[in-house]
């Protein structure tokens, strides 16, 4: 059925006065009270130079110095300068890695939904908040700040009225929509938490989530559209809360016109919205109390819901995407992630909204209704920042370059990378076809447990050097350090390889594993105690480049040579969706760009690895299948293809029928 497309949802009301608004009144804005233009408009490090109080600094390189020397100065000043507050805070961090104990701002009061729209209605209420893409080309949708306020005002009013109260955590199952968006901001206005789940995820993997988020509401729609094809997500939650006894209500929203079975427990989600008014107080929340989970697949076969918190996770992601990016007032910010991932949660939802960006939603796919898709949308809507996976990139190289010269992209001034690696060649042809030779690729590594990007290319001293394929700097506040895996030791030199770990609290970082604090700790604060252990390796150059290498249990050692995965990868990737490359040719390749001793003994050819749905490779479940544990592959919810994994057990039960070992 045709597409609903949700606006008709929003009906304006002009004159909405600071009371209508409820900005707080002790309220405190950068630069004179000028509130959301001044957070994206400063040209660079001498604006934040004075906002920080950092004397005598004049550069990035002593800015990041004193960022990391003088940590409390820093954040205090970064948090005081950025954020709207209700109550200031009195303890800029209170943290001991030995209890994987995490405390930023202890005392402030704030709300983020004021933070990313409030204040910015106050100032600039027709500025375009998001753009949302839907999966039909060319059939974009517009919202501003004063409709996305009042989106989300209805739908907190309604989440109280069917009784979520603060401290409860919503389930939200929903593609990439305006709706989604303002579920999340609505939770977080009323004091509730959010737990998105990706919708794509099995009943199971739902199931689960919601069970462990002890979740009473769910929010969904009726069916999902991705390239071209639709999906029933209300039936995939129906069969979900069956097994799901703390489940009171599902809200159901209308993303396509065909109808849906509703029961007793569904609440039709427009219809009710409708009868709410456009004034949602918002409630004061505490610094540390909790905003959302977000659950990633643990080896175990439990998946972990991580907690991020307030105050600290939206200031982190806020600054990452101003400085990293580049992002000035006006620009639009092209993130194509799912907001079910972090990286939709950082950088299309909380980092730019609370900038008073313009962020797009993107509901497609690279690919439909052709490879020029992104293109296309980047010349039309005039995407100036573009964020996506290498993936997606190494993807649409073997498409060519036509697809991408068909559109304007003079618009494009920063290309971003996330999720794993770039190979070098994917780089090269993102830099140089996509952005012309003229947009630097910022090639960021973070994770769901940092909250927002750690190392990146950017910001950096002017005109500084961009390597492809590597990280490169530590964002401001962060500290890395490379521990040998063997005794625990740092290294201290350039030219060294090593455990990636990060040495002192940042205000992004997680706070804890839900309802499992010792997991927490045990995870990333036992391995290398005083540390955050990322589970990645990485290899600092003589430069002092950080380049990931990939997880540190991916790493393959060779007699005494530490080889990881992304150095291989590197080489072959491009090669291995070819059904006719021989192993001797893979070998010469490896042998001639690493070193001999490098070449794998015996090589498997399968039609497609096992990966998320996002892109990533499950690479521990190649090495249970190695091993033989093929009863212990752990938790598969995320596997976008699972008979790709019975496909890599059959191909390894060759090898071993021919006498061979791996």
């Amino acid at each position: 059925g045709a597409a609903h497309n949700w606006p008709s949802v929003v009906q304006v009301k002009e004159g909405l006065t600071r009371r209508d608004v409820l900005v707080p009144s002790r309220t405190s804005y950068p630069c004179g009270g000028r509130a959301q233009c001044t957070l994206t408009r400063s040209p660079g490090v001498q604006c934040f130079l004075r906002h920080v109080g950092a004397t005598g600094v004049s550069d990035h390189s002593g800015l990041y110095k004193f960022s990391v020397n003088e940590s409390d100065r820093f954040w205090g000043a970064v948090a005081r300068q950025r954020l709207s507050w209700i109550s200031p805070f009195h303890t800029v961090q209170n943290c001991d890695f030995s209890q994987g104990k995490i405390k930023w701002f202890e005392g402030g009061k704030l709300n983020v939904s004021v933070n990313c729209l409030d204040r910015h209605v106050q100032t600039c209420p027709e500025r375009v908040a998001l753009i949302w893409e839907r999966d039909e080309p060319g059939t974009e949708v517009k919202i501003t700040y004063r409709q996305l306020l009042e989106l989300t005002c209805r739908l907190g009013n309604l989440l109280k009225r069917q009784g979520v109260r603060r401290g409860d955590c919503v389930t939200i199952y929903m593609p990439p929509c305006p709706l989604a968006m303002a579920s999340m901001l609505a939770c977080a206005r009323i004091g509730a938490a959010h737990n998105v789940v990706f919708a794509g995820f099995s009943s199971e993997a739902l199931a689960d989530r919601i069970r462990d988020a002890q979740s009473s509401t769910v929010i969904t729609v009726n069916q999902g559209v991705r390239g071209g094809k639709v999906v029933d997500l209300k039936r995939t939650v129906d069969q979900a809360v069956q097994n799901c006894p703390t489940v009171q209500q599902v809200l159901v929203a209308m993303r396509t016109e065909n109808t849906v079975p509703m029961t007793d427990r569904d609440v039709p989600l427009e219809e009710e919205m409708m009868k709410e008014d456009v004034v949602c107080e918002p409630v004061a929340m505490d610094s540390e109390d909790v905003l959302f989970l977000l659950y990633t697949s643990g080896s175990t076969g439990k998946p972990k819901g991580l907690v991020h918190t307030q105050a600290g996770y939206l200031l982190y992601t806020s600054l990452t995407h101003r400085y990293v990016f580049n992002y000035h007032d006006g620009d639009v910010f092209g993130c194509v992630a799912d907001i079910g991932w972090i990286t939709g949660h950082s950088y299309i939802v909380y980092g730019p909204l609370c900038n008073g960006g313009t962020t797009v939603l993107f509901e497609s796919t690279p690919v439909y209704p052709n490879p020029g898709r992104y293109w296309e949308m980047v010349e039309r809507l005039g995407i100036n920042q573009f964020y996506g996976a290498p993936t997606a990139i190494r993807l649409l190289l073997k498409y060519g370059d036509e697809w991408v010269q068909n559109y304007n992209r003079s618009s494009l001034k920063t290309l971003g990378s996330v999720g794993e690696p770039i190979n070098t060649e994917a780089w090269e042809w993102y830099h140089r076809v996509v952005g012309d030779g003229r947009c630097p690729v910022v090639d960021t590594w973070w994770q769901t447990e940092t909250g927002g990007i750690c190392i990146a290319p950017r910001p950096a001293d002017p005109e500084a050097e961009i390597v492809p394929g590597m990280a490169m700097h530590p964002f401001y506040g962060i500290k890395p350090a490379l521990l040998d895996t063997e005794v625990g030791e740092v290294l201290s030199s350039n030219d060294s390889t090593g455990a990636l770990c990060i040495s002192q609290a940042w205000p992004g970082m997680a706070r804890t594993i839900h309802n499992h604090h010792q997991r927490f700790t045990e995870t990333y604060f036992h391995p290398y105690p005083g540390f955050f252990f990322t589970g990645d390796g990485a290899h600092r150059s003589k430069e002092g480049y950080y380049q990931i290498i990939g997880r540190l249990d991916d790493v393959i050692n060779v007699s005494g040579h530490r080889l990881g995965t992304a150095e291989l990868e590197d080489v072959v990737i491009y090669l291995m969706v070819e059904e006719d490359v021989l192993a001797q040719q893979l070998r010469e390749m490896v042998s001639r760009s690493i070193a001999k001793y490098a070449c794998p003994d015996f090589i498997q050819v399968v039609r497609c690895l096992p990966k998320t749905r996002s892109g990533k490779i499950m690479r521990r479940v190649l090495r249970k299948v190695v091993e033989r544990n093929t009863d212990e592959l752990g938790d598969l919810s995320t596997l976008d293809d699972p008979d790709s994994v019975h496909e890599v057990i059959r191909g390894h039960r060759r090898l071993r029928g021919d006498g061979k070992q791996q």
